[in-house]
């Protein structure tokens, strides 16, 4: 298939261990694999220089103390943060999305007001605001999207008022792939004096991202979407909006000082990592941003994005099958084939070695909107190449057999 020509690998492939010659790795979106690089260090961390941060005394804690904050700081040159002060360590970006919800949304928002999101928004966008907004009495209002399943920006334009005081897009679609015209988003947003939040989980490993660029007040995403472990993420803040708002979680590390009296908190990022942190998994995500910005992202993004015109191309040629989302996808192609469950495709092309999502994708209002209960989606990282769309491509074709 000359199609397939159009997708220049990288060649990494041999510095993930846990992708065997022969299987097509095909679910970076809802979890990325771990180089070499992230487990070597990881492994480290718990067997030679393990030791508790910001408590102890002695040498080792003192040291590992030391890479916990390098970890901070390498977070903060990767996004762009004017301060690692304004990076904070969360479980990842569900649990930061819900930070900013019950921290800030609890602080601000009143009876009345309104929040604003998009049809396409991840569960996890979507729910944290619901709790909130029924708990004050705050309403939420939903974008709608173009035809190609994108963020309809005109629309957002003619939605917003004054009464909104908080909008939450994902940067990148997990669904679509479709990329979010950020900085307009802000613009818009801040036109009406409300507060940008953006998720960031599927842009973070495949684009650029720069805060001061995007011009939003709020920035959350996954290490484990970043090449990285499960259980640490970000998130980013404006250093004045993080200063202004009070702890979420009680507990040692995150205050100043404690009396039966009263107590007082640390500044951030240190008030809202209550208990001890994740403290390898922030190795593991320093690991990961060093081996992402060795291969570059403007290298990533114009590697996934030839992987995904070339399987683009391949499967429009099946009469069956449906796409969705932009043609200029980040990383990302949904689709569907008339007539057989996206549960039975994934079952499937599994048995020929290939490893897709199959289902809501955590975005069930978007499948309500698309008339569909889930679709199959096939996810790019820097380990694939052709031979991951003709394997993808094969499986498709016996599908269609199968059901024919």
């Amino acid at each position: 298939m000359n199609v397939l020509t159009a997708a220049r690998p990288l060649d990494v492939v041999g510095d993930f261990p846990a992708i065997p010659d022969g299987w097509a790795y095909l679910d970076t979106a809802a979890t990325a694999q771990k180089p070499r690089a992230v487990i070597d260090a990881i492994t480290r961390g718990y067997d030679t220089s393990y030791a508790t941060v910001h408590r102890g005394v002695y040498q080792r804690s003192a040291d590992m103390t030391l890479a916990y904050e390098a970890a901070r700081r390498r977070v903060a040159r990767f996004i762009g943060a004017a301060s690692p002060d304004e990076c904070v360590f969360v479980r990842g970006a569900t649990e930061g999305i819900n930070l900013v919800a019950q921290s800030w949304a609890a602080q601000h928002l009143k009876p009345g007001d309104r929040i604003l999101l998009s049809l396409l928004e991840h569960h996890s966008n979507i729910v944290p605001w619901q709790l909130v907004a029924d708990r004050i009495g705050a309403t939420i209002d939903v974008v709608p999207l173009t035809p190609d399943q994108s963020i309809d920006l005109d629309a957002m334009a003619a939605m917003l008022t004054p009464a909104h005081r908080l909008v939450a897009l994902a940067h990148v679609s997990n669904v679509t792939g479709a990329i979010l015209d950020a900085r307009r988003a802000a613009d818009l947003a801040h036109g009406v004096g409300a507060k940008l939040l953006l998720d960031g989980c599927q842009s973070v490993p495949r684009l650029p991202v720069d805060m001061a660029a995007l011009d939003c007040d709020f920035y959350v995403f996954s290490g484990h979407k970043l090449y990285g472990p499960t259980g640490i993420g970000v998130l980013w803040g404006r250093a004045e909006l993080l200063d202004a708002m009070p702890p979420w979680q009680g507990g040692g590390a995150m205050i100043d000082r404690v009396s039966f009296a009263g107590t007082s908190f640390a500044p951030p990022p240190g008030r809202f990592e209550a208990g001890t942190p994740h403290i390898v998994g922030a190795l593991g995500l320093h690991a990961a941003i060093d081996y992402v910005d060795a291969i570059g992202l403007e290298a990533i993004h114009a590697h996934e994005s030839a992987l995904v015109e070339a399987a683009r191309d391949a499967l429009a040629g099946f009469n069956s099958v449906t796409l969705y989302g932009p043609a200029d996808s980040a990383g990302i192609v949904s689709f569907s084939i008339e007539g057989v469950h996206p549960h039975d495709i994934g079952t499937i092309l599994d048995e020929g070695k290939v490893a897709i999502r199959a289902g809501h994708h955590c975005a069930q209002p978007l499948m309500e909107a698309l008339s569909i209960p889930a679709t199959a989606r096939a996810s790019f990282g820097v380990y694939n190449g052709p031979r991951d769309i003709e394997a993808l491509v094969t499986g498709i074709e016996r599908v269609t057999r199968i059901f024919r």
